[in-house]
This record gives C-alpha cells, structure tokens and sequence, in this order.
C-alpha cells in the first residue's frame, strides 16, 4: 500500500474528476480539503475534470468555495470546454443551435460561435433542464438539412438527491433516432478531453495520473488516453463494479484520503 501511495504522490500531473471524488451533491467527501492543500503545496498541476456541462468553471469555483475550498477558476475544465474548443478547431468562428445550459452557451461564445436556430453548422446538445418537445422537433430538422449533430458528454443519466436524471446521451437519443443521424460526442471516455487537459496542465502522459469514481468514463478514458489510472470507491462503483469490465485501473483506493491520510 505504501508504494502505491508513493507512486501516486509521486506524479506532477493530476487529473481529477468531481462528482463522487470530490463531493456528492453539496456534501464535501472526507480527505478532500488535506488533499488540495497537498497538491498546492506539494506544487503539483492539477485540473478538476468534469463531463457535467451545465456550469461554468466560475460557478464550479464556487460551488468549492460554498464548501471551503478557494481555488482558482483555471483549475476546472469541463465537457462544455472540451466540445467549443473542439468545434472552434473543426470549423472556426461557426454557429449553432444549443440545446443546454449557461456553461455550455458561455463556452461557445467564448470560442467565438454564434447561435443559430435557422441554417446552424452544429446542434450541439449538453446536460439541461430546460429540454422540450419544440427545442428536438427543432434540432431533428436542423440535422436533417445539414447540421452536424454533438453531444457534449456521454453519460446516459446522473445522480440526483431522489434517484438519477437523464443526461445528454438520453437526451440526444429522440434527436438520433428521429433524423437516423448519430452524435459525436466530446467528453469522456473521448480521450480527446483528456489530452486537451494534459496540454493545459503541460506535463507528460507518463507524469500524470487521473482520479475518478467510473469505470466507464474516468478509468476508460485513462487507458485510452495511455495514462495511470486511480479508481475511488468513494462515488459510482464499488469492489463488485470493477469486475463487470473487461478492464482494470492502475490503482483502487477508498477515496483521496487514502493519499493524504
């Protein structure tokens, strides 16, 4: 167990997932405050990654403040982040129809896209609360006359305080299903997140390792992406959880206490 911690604190680079590893809802997970405090003074390089799009890293900033931990905004990155910067390199200074929160409309505006509800390049979908039959009658025949369409992040649903809600891939799927085109989708398992994230941080695949809570998104995507991977039980999957994948992390710990404690 020792080693396994050396190993870990023995990284520049951390990659850190939220939900599950850093907190549950608005409930702070033990070992997170020791941890952070570790990685600034340690002088490591770490981003928090998440799939969720809803929030801008300004909110997310916050949102750790209201818990007791001040940070900078440059620390988070999101599915929001990762899908502009995507489409701004594909096709510059393009436009779209969102269907999505302010993170995600923040985040194209600030790549330098317009939003268009008439003859758009994109129909860009991410996690929302604002979802209604006009917005998918909509967005089906905007990609049926061309536009391409993207999900933000994959997730099929996520947790809530009363049981889960549906994320993007579910609610991209009547859109799919009605214009029989597929989505692309940016956030993880896409290693492309990732590597985005490695050149932010600008350290190297080997001297950097990613901490999450899922196997099929977090973990996934390490291995994809050629980096160590740290699997927490302290969010999604348990001991059991692991052995339903044809895969295994680097290292499984309880939660990053474990790594300061």
């Amino acid at each position: 167990m020792e080693n396994v911690i050396e190993n870990i604190k023995g990284k520049s680079g951390f990659i850190i997932d939220m939900d599950g590893v850093i907190y549950h809802g608005n409930k702070l997970l033990p070992g997170v405050t020791e941890f952070v405090n570790w990685l600034e003074s340690s002088g490591k390089k770490y981003l928090f990654l998440t799939n969720s799009p809803e929030r801008t890293p300004r909110e997310l900033q916050e949102k750790m403040k209201r818990l007791g931990i001040t940070i900078g905004e440059e620390h988070f990155y999101t599915s929001a982040i990762a899908t502009a910067s995507f489409l701004s390199s594909q096709n510059p200074n393009g436009s779209a129809y969102i269907i999505g929160d302010a993170g995600l409309i923040h985040a194209m505006y600030s790549v330098g896209y317009t939003v268009n509800n008439v003859n758009p390049d994109y129909v860009v979908v991410g996690d929302t609360h604002s979802y209604n039959f006009e917005k998918i009658e909509l967005a089906v025949n905007l990609v049926l006359k061309g536009a391409r369409l993207i999900g933000t992040n994959p997730d099929i649903s996520g947790p809530v305080e009363n049981g889960i809600t549906p994320s993007t891939k579910a609610l991209i799927a009547p859109i799919e299903i009605a214009s029989g085109k597929k989505a692309y989708y940016v956030g993880k398992p896409n290693p492309l997140m990732m590597r985005s994230a490695l050149k932010i941080l600008g350290v190297k695949r080997e001297d950097a390792i990613v901490i999450g809570d899922r196997m099929d998104t977090d973990v996934r995507c390490g291995l994809e992406s050629e980096l160590d991977t740290l699997l927490v039980l302290s969010g999604i999957t348990d001991t059991n959880g692991i052995n339903q994948f044809p895969y295994r992390p680097r290292y499984v710990l309880n939660g990053v206490i474990d790594i300061v404690s």
